[in-house]
């Protein structure tokens, strides 16, 4: 055993002898290489032109054309050498004392009869060529189709990978292996019931034995319905994290091509691509664009759409659970679907992933905001309160917003002043700084939203104002009142709604009884009350003289032609007593906010005296003008965006949506 003064120089020796011969890790030796050269049909080209032009300049003997009259002359001067004649011309030597080593020529046959005869006379020697045309011809049709050839097929590699001409049918599906899949359910929140329904998936997935040994079978299909931005997509990626398997992705629009047949053989190839790597998870995003449902063709001929949801219908019958594939699916439009996807069998199960609640909002936020520098008066539940119907990409959306209004203003870390306006934002829309109204104008904006604020302090069951202001924002809106209910409400009885219908028309009256003339601002308004009263005598059966009828259907899907949609199911007269009623409704709430407002009209001009000064009041302020206590504060709050908007409606608030669907 050598030692360790004799290490040293044998070391020495074995890194010399490795340097000589290259790297052994053989990933060492593929980056000592140098880089690979990349071929273009450019330089094949001008390799081409330049062997050509030295051919036919430098390395090829001077050959001189001569006219032929030239030719015969030499001929008649004894200047002629051997001759090689041609179908098409006769080259051949000049002599003479000038020229001893003689100079070769080429000139055009022509029609000379008497050639030969002469050159016997003058003794010359000369012979005939055989030209083929053969080998000529052929170059001239294959040289150009081999061309073509070329930059065809240079032009199919700079489509990019798999763009070839026998890649069409192939499935476009995205393939993520076990250890490219990172999303699990810690990255996921706001949908716990939905994340519960689907650890059976993943527990089949990990121990399949456990179901197949009591005779149980996983459902062959998993179907993610809910709005968009909720997380379906996570959702799928967080089931093949946590069951460590593949998972390949694809878009239903990926599936429908210009072709017929494509979309087919595409459906077909991607399940024989799971079937290999099974177990695993196929997930189909906006399958809507898929399996919308089929119809009659009035035109006759194939639809390439119905074909792809045929063979996809096929290959789910044939699709065996023992395999170990499951199909997930996302969609947030279910009711164009067609129904022979949603039965047994196919997709057996259907996993409603909805707008999350304050709780999920909270857990949302969090997950969001790991690498986010918070303030110390950021407070989560409480932003998480003013947020009621965001989704996670809103919240995530939310989050991104305030960190870049921090950084823009080169803060250490983002405050609660930054959410707020990051909220304002993206409810409201982005400040009109450089929007300028005439004083004029802005009375008005100030009188109306001072309405809207008095009207829902003053009601019973209206939510506590927490700002108002007249700072345009958005498209059309040029003030906003934002209030804060104290808890997520799914429920709305009679006497919230007509709280809610005066809260709407309060902008509206102060403009009356202010200025003794109404402007186009509460155009938005009006439309949002309209809706609510038509909904209360039309489907909630809340008018005494129409009683417990509901007079709306359900919404027919988009795809059904209007020849087909069911039309009224009552008469003419009853109708126009359903318009009496609505307009009764809204008139008795216009009469109830005349009398509030008239109760409180000296607030009214202070409050809007004072929002013309500073342009945004807080809700306190308005409370101490009204002599009111501070409502209590809870975890709770929720923003409602009641905005003037003169010129087109309002851009859309989550909480109005769920007010008309959740009743």
């Amino acid at each position: 055993m050598p030692s360790d003064w004799e290490k040293e120089p044998i070391e020495n020796l074995k890194n010399k002898f490795r340097s000589f011969f290259g790297p052994r890790d053989p990933q060492k030796k593929k980056d000592a290489l140098p880089p690979k050269a990349h071929f273009s049909i450019w330089y094949f080209l001008i390799a081409f032109l330049l062997f050509t032009y030295l051919q036919q300049h430098y390395f090829s003997r001077k050959v001189e054309t001569i006219p032929y009259g030239q030719f015969k002359q030499a001929l008649i001067e004894g200047n002629v050498g051997k001759l090689t004649i041609g179908p098409e011309n006769i080259t051949g030597t000049l002599t003479g004392k000038e020229k001893e080593t003689g100079q070769q020529f080429i000139t055009i046959r022509v029609d000379d009869p008497s050639l030969v005869k002469e050159l016997d006379e003058h003794k010359i020697d000369y012979s005939g060529r055989y030209e083929s045309k053969f080998l000529s011809s052929l170059l001239s049709w294959i040289l150009p189709i081999g061309i073509m050839l070329l930059i065809w097929r240079y032009a199919i590699k700079k489509m990019g990978p798999g763009m070839g001409v026998m890649s069409f049918s192939k499935s476009k599906a995205k393939l993520f292996a076990e250890s490219e899949t990172r999303v699990t359910f810690a990255d996921v929140a706001g949908i716990d019931e939905a994340k519960e329904e689907l650890h059976e998936v993943v527990e089949f997935l990990r121990n399949p034995g456990k179901f197949q040994k009591l005779g149980g079978r996983i459902p062959k299909g998993v179907l993610l319905v809910g709005p968009p931005g909720t997380g379906k997509t996570l959702l799928a990626k967080a089931v093949a994290g946590e069951a460590k398997v593949p998972f390949f992705s694809i878009s239903g629009s990926e599936f429908v091509e210009m072709f017929v047949g494509v979309g087919a053989a595409r459906v077909r190839d991607l399940f024989s691509q799971a079937t290999r790597q099974a177990p695993c998870i196929i997930f189909i995003d906006e399958l809507d664009a898929l399996g919308k449902a089929r119809r009659m063709n009035v035109m006759g001929g194939h639809d390439e759409q119905e074909q792809t949801l045929n063979q996809l219908l096929v290959e789910m019958d044939g699709f065996e659970t023992n395999k170990g594939v499951i199909i997930m699916a996302a969609t947030n439009r279910p009711e164009i679907l067609d129904p022979a996807l949603l039965r047994p069998g196919r997709f057996d199960r259907q996993v409603l992933v909805d707008r999350p609640d304050i709780n999920g909002r909270e857990a949302i936020l969090k997950i969001h905001s790991r690498n986010v520098l918070f303030g110390p008066d950021v407070d989560l539940r409480k932003i998480a309160g003013r947020t009621p119907g965001f989704v996670g990409a809103d919240l995530a959306n939310l989050v991104n917003e305030a960190a870049l209004l921090a950084a823009r203003k080169d803060k250490e870390s983002v405050d609660s002043t930054d959410f707020d306006e990051a909220v304002d934002r993206v409810v409201g829309g982005l400040q009109k700084k450089n929007r300028v109204m005439n004083p004029k104008e802005k009375e008005i904006v100030a009188f109306h939203e001072s309405g809207h604020a008095i009207v829902a302090e003053s009601v019973e069951h209206a939510d506590p104002v927490h700002k108002i202001s007249i700072i345009p924002r958005g498209i059309a809106a040029l003030g906003y009142t934002q209030q804060q209910p104290t808890e997520d409400r799914y429920l709305m009885t009679r006497s919230e709604l007509l709280d809610r219908l005066a809260v709407l028309l309060g902008g509206r009256v102060a403009e009356e009884q202010v200025f003794g003339e109404i402007s186009t601002g509460a155009q938005n308004d009006l439309q949002r009350a309209t809706d609510i009263a038509r909904s209360m005598v039309t489907e909630y059966g809340m008018s005494d003289l129409l009683g417990l009828v509901t007079y709306e259907h359900a919404r027919q899907p988009m795809f059904v032609p209007q020849s087909f949609a069911p039309g009224k199911t009552y008469s003419e007269t009853r109708a126009t007593q359903i318009d009496e009623e609505i307009s009764r409704v809204i008139e008795q709430a216009h009469e109830r906010v005349r009398g509030i407002l008239s109760a409180h009209r000296n607030v009214l001009d202070d409050l809007a005296r004072l929002l013309s000064q500073e342009e945004i009041v807080q809700g306190e302020t308005l409370r101490k003008m009204l002599g009111k206590t501070p409502p209590e504060t809870l975890p709770a709050t929720q923003v409602s965006l009641k905005s003037i908007s003169p010129t087109g409606p309002l851009i859309g608030v989550p909480q109005e949506k769920a007010r008309i669907e959740e009743g």
